[in-house]
């Protein structure tokens, strides 16, 4: 329980504030316990932020589980279960803006490694190219119309950190993308 506390706390502290700019007594006081406290969880800041970039990841295996009746439909369950997750666990959006963050310069390179193991990208190109053979999907660079898509699910996710009343968009929306 108690590290489970601790893992959302520091979530929330590293996609607000950035890994550099929080402090392991951040949480701490964020939590109400003593940093020593937190130090019996974790060794350290870094090894916080790893566990979390590993569970991130270890999430974003999900999609590749996604059972789909054509190439849409599996873009479609993607967003519907990311969305409707994040409705009763709002910490989802946290980690998917997490995994964005941990690839960035500044970060351990162990860690940005580990953000850089999870890769839609590729695995949604391959499926686009399915939907643009059966002529459900648009023509054009299939990484490049997953990076669009992945793109903005990234944006859709961050700005309902910022603002968490933003309605969130019908799946067909953002679908609509990638649809001929």
């Amino acid at each position: 329980m108690r590290q489970k506390q601790i893992m959302l706390k520091a979530l929330e502290l590293f996609v607000s504030k950035g890994f550099s700019e929080t402090k392991i007594s951040d949480i701490a006081d964020a939590l109400g316990i003593s940093v020593g406290l937190l130090f019996h969880y974790y060794e350290s800041k870094e090894a916080l932020y790893k566990s979390l970039v590993a569970m991130g990841a270890e999430f974003s295996k999900r999609p590749e589980m996604i059972e789909f009746d054509d190439p849409l439909d599996y873009f479609a369950k993607t967003i519907d279960g990311l969305f409707g997750a994040a409705a009763e666990q709002p910490w989802v959006f946290q980690m998917f803006v997490l995994m964005s963050q941990a690839r960035r310069p500044g970060i351990p390179e162990e860690i940005r490694q580990l953000a850089f193991s999870v890769d839609q990208v590729s695995y949604s190109a391959g499926i686009i190219r399915q939907g643009q053979e059966q002529g459900v999907i648009r023509e054009g660079n299939a990484d490049a119309l997953a990076y669009t898509f992945w793109c903005s699910v990234q944006g859709i996710m961050e700005q309902h950190i910022i603002t968490p009343d933003m309605p969130l968009p019908p799946t067909e929306w953002v679908t609509a993308i990638l649809k001929k």
